[in-house]
């Protein structure tokens, strides 16, 4: 049985390190960070896009992946309410290859359009020798804004709040050093290119989301899945029950678990299993959400107790 751990992620050692810099700095851990400017908040995250840049390479399709380097970052600091202002690229490579990064920034350019914000600079670094020829890496860091009485930090979350879903557009970034190893024991029978497929960026339907109704609290569903990211926004107290027949699991999921006979619970700790967001409103908004916008759906609960409950 295939888990993330022998695909060479050892997701315990980044939580004891995060548990560790909480010692010294208690404010990191959330999706972004915050500066007080004025009446406000700026939000900050930065992330990569992981070793989905490996089957880039392989199949030597570029013009997404800045999607996705936008998308991650960009969604972290929208769970917090922020209004996307820039982001700005790290594009680092052996050598570089001027065809192949205009089509990394045409995507990171179709992530910022996507994200009502702007690319407002970056750096390209040439190591040779550090890099395989032709590979590169990427960083993106995305900075918002929030008027600190907008901010979602989901304090006033409660016990029976409704936790709603929104699709994701497939894997997004996680879970590729553990899809690879799948992959070598099988090609599957859908092209390789889904797995391309980018992050789905969320400020339009949050936007529309909380013209809607008051948000309490959202989560950005990245590494660790569903376990990993929705117990960071809940106050001490409180968990969640959530109903796994509500919604189907896409098929390129099916497939990686099938392949790599690979335990239901490291997929939900690994993948995103068809789930980009969360968003929790109290019940009455709930139904007044879902029944304007079949896009949302609701996947469970809040309740008195710690800890998320797959059901």
């Amino acid at each position: 049985m295939l888990t993330y751990k022998q695909a060479g992620v050892n997701t315990h050692a980044a939580d004891e390190l995060i548990t560790r810099l909480q010692k010294r700095c208690p404010e990191i851990g959330g999706f972004g960070g915050l500066y007080p400017l004025g009446d406000s908040f700026l939000v900050a995250g930065t992330d990569g896009v992981g070793t989905k840049l490996k089957l880039a390479f392989e199949l030597n399709l570029h013009h997404t992946i800045g999607i996705d380097l936008v998308a991650m970052s960009v969604n972290d600091i929208l769970t917090m309410g922020a209004k996307p202002l820039f982001f700005l690229d790290y594009f680092a490579t052996s050598k570089l290859d001027v065809d192949q990064a205009e089509q990394v920034l045409v995507g990171i350019l179709e992530g910022c359009r996507q994200s009502e914000c702007v690319l407002l600079g970056g750096e390209t670094a040439e190591m040779p020798g550090f890099y395989h020829e032709k590979e590169y890496d990427l960083a993106g860091f995305a900075v918002g804004i929030v008027s600190k009485h907008e901010l979602i930090d989901g304090k006033n979350i409660q016990a029976g709040d409704t936790i709603l879903a929104i699709p994701s557009s497939g894997l997004h970034s996680n879970g590729f050093s553990l899809l690879r190893r799948v992959l070598e024991i099988e090609t599957p029978p859908f092209n390789k290119e889904v797995f391309l497929t980018p992050t789905r960026i969320y400020v339009d339907i949050i936007n529309y989301l909380r013209k809607q109704a008051p948000i309490k609290g959202m989560a950005h569903i990245t590494g660790g899945g569903i376990p990993g990211n929705l117990p960071r926004i809940l106050p001490k107290g409180l968990g969640a029950i959530l109903e796994k027949d509500s919604w189907t699991v896409p098929v390129e999921f099916q497939w990686i678990q099938q392949t790599g006979n690979i335990d239901e619970e490291e997929m939900f700790e690994t993948f995103n299993m068809g789930i980009g967001m969360l968003v929790i409103v109290n019940a009455h908004d709930a139904q007044k959400i879902c029944s304007t916008y079949d896009q949302i759906f609701p996947i469970g609960n809040v309740i008195e107790g710690e800890g998320i409950i797959l059901q």
